[in-house]
């Protein structure tokens, strides 16, 4: 009891100060971006890449975008190598000595993204604890602090290469942990640093069912398959009969849009639910307003942000803004100037604003997760609401899903395929993907232009998936848990062709 006192008093006392600082960001916004930049083009100007993009002679924003190039990961990949070789000063002072191995979802090839003890520091453990300030001050009247947090993270093994140390972000995080959310989280260090998912579901299932938690964080894909687990081991009809005292479950990774429903199921009663915006390359945004469906971007977290319009992202010298310019509902992809040192990155989402003052967003989409084949610009938001929608309308329950185009053929019109796995199938089919259609069209001028009298594009087809298509499928690709995500869309037939080939097979 006395731990706990300890820590609510700390805990509280943090809210305090921290709430104050994000109110002062949210009211000074773009003088606390201009001091992130500059601060930071500062600290890196004797680095190599400081050396070489003159970060010396930049003194406008201006400079910043004339003098510095957009790149992406294979852009700046040699330089992230030198810095795996254990050299210093390459592109941020000293040494880094942690990198976070992420595949992400359109590339086989590993990404080691550079964690600086900037960006552990003053980031991602910084949002950590601003996730629960926010959440606490929020609902004072919560016990957060009372009960355990259940965690999920992915692959937590570490490698040994060149003195620096590479593996999934969780596992750097939970190593760096300070013992005060040690003692309020499950599973134990031990448990989260396994790295076979299965033998990790089972000892997680075995320790986490004997204490009472009051909080999830992770993917929700992962968590429901924890969830569903550790309803099959314990014969309880749902989770809240296990942990009565669960009260938010704080999600991110993938939308959370397709799972709403079958969490309501699993818990078995309303909990409340915090979205959060986090990759390998920082911690952007968290859920400040509850019940809605947009994120305050957190602005002191030393990232600056640029935003390219989508019309322009394809353009070999695209126009690029920062705060001062976004606008309204329009799709932006995420261009990041960090503390672990990646400078003008292209993430590889795409953000829409949903509130100017403060700055709030949506994420929209991946830059490479769309399907524009017939210029109709469908993004993952789209599709994701317009599945949820037609669930609602058929007593459907979704899975996971991936989509694709197929071309225009021997004068045939093209089409949208999707293959789905449902919890619940839908009651009528053909209700469901006239619903879905319907809908897209609804939301997307351009996709319901296409859609006119069939003439570019014809209805969406959708193939049911058998029982544990996606599951196997990531298994095999070594990506069960985590940060790992099923693509959802996909511009050409990449990941659906081998589903649909599989699907047949089981």
């Amino acid at each position: 009891m006395a731990t706990k006192a300890l820590f609510n008093s700390v805990v509280n006392w943090y809210i305090r100060q921290r709430i104050d600082q994000i109110q002062n960001f949210k009211k000074h916004p773009l003088e606390t971006q201009k001091g992130v930049l500059f601060s930071q083009l500062f600290f890196a100007e004797e680095t190599e890449y400081g050396k070489k993009y003159g970060f010396k002679d930049i003194s406008t924003y201006q400079d910043f975008k004339n003098q510095i190039p957009i790149v992406t990961y294979e852009d700046f990949e040699p330089w992230i190598e030198k810095a795996r070789q254990g050299q210093k000063d390459i592109f941020w002072p000293g040494q880094i000595k942690r990198f976070a191995k992420s595949s992400g979802t359109t590339n086989a090839k590993s990404k080691f993204i550079p964690i600086s003890n900037e960006s552990l520091e003053n980031c991602h453990l910084k949002a950590g604890k601003d996730m629960v300030a926010i959440y606490a001050n929020n609902h004072p009247e919560n016990e957060l602090f009372t009960h355990k947090n259940l965690r999920l993270g992915g692959s937590a093994e570490m490698y040994q290469d060149f003195d620096t140390k590479f593996g999934d972000l969780s596992a750097i995080i939970i190593e760096n942990l300070p013992f005060w959310v040690e003692i309020t989280t499950t599973p134990s260090k031990k448990i989260s640093l396994m790295s076979e998912w299965e033998s990790k579901l089972k000892a997680i299932v075995n320790e986490v069912t004997k204490v009472q938690v009051g909080s999830f964080t992770g993917v929700p894909s992962w968590m429901m398959v924890l969830l569903q687990r550790i309803l099959k081991e314990t014969g309880h009809q749902n989770i809240s009969e296990l942990w009565p005292h669960l009260e938010v479950f704080f999600h991110g990774g993938i939308s959370f849009k397709p799972y709403r429903e079958e969490y309501k199921k699993l818990i078995g009663k309303d909990i409340r639910y915090y979205e959060i915006y986090n990759a390998s390359e920082g911690f952007f945004a968290i859920q400040d307003i509850y019940k809605s469906e947009e994120m305050l971007l957190m602005l002191d977290y030393g990232i600056f942000y640029e935003f390219i319009p989508m019309d322009e992202f394809h353009k070999e010298n695209p126009k690029t803004i920062h705060l001062e310019d976004v606008e309204l509902d329009k799709n932006y992809a995420l261009l990041i100037t960090t503390n672990g040192g990646l400078w003008r990155y292209l993430i590889g989402d795409t953000v829409k604003f949903t509130c100017l003052d403060p700055f709030r967003i949506k994420i929209s989409g991946r830059t490479k997760h769309y399907i524009n084949a017939f210029g109709e610009e469908l993004m993952i938001d789209n599709v994701e609401t317009a599945l949820t929608i037609s669930c609602e309308a058929t007593e459907a329950r979704i899975l996971d899903f991936t989509g694709a185009p197929i071309f225009m053929k021997n004068g045939k019109s093209g089409a949208h395929e999707y293959i789905i796995e449902f919890i619940e199938a839908p009651k009528d089919l053909r209700k469901f993907i006239t619903v879905f259609d319907t809908e897209l069209k609804r939301m997307n001028s351009d996709y319901e232009a296409k859609r006119y009298n069939n003439m570019t594009l014809s209805e969406p087809i959708i193939h049911l998936a058998k029982p544990k298509l996606f599951y196997n499928w990531m298994a095999e690709r070594g990506k069960l848990g985590g940060q790992n995500k099923v693509p959802r869309l996909s511009n050409d037939r990449e990941y659906l062709g081998p589903l649909l080939q599989k699907n047949l097979e089981l």
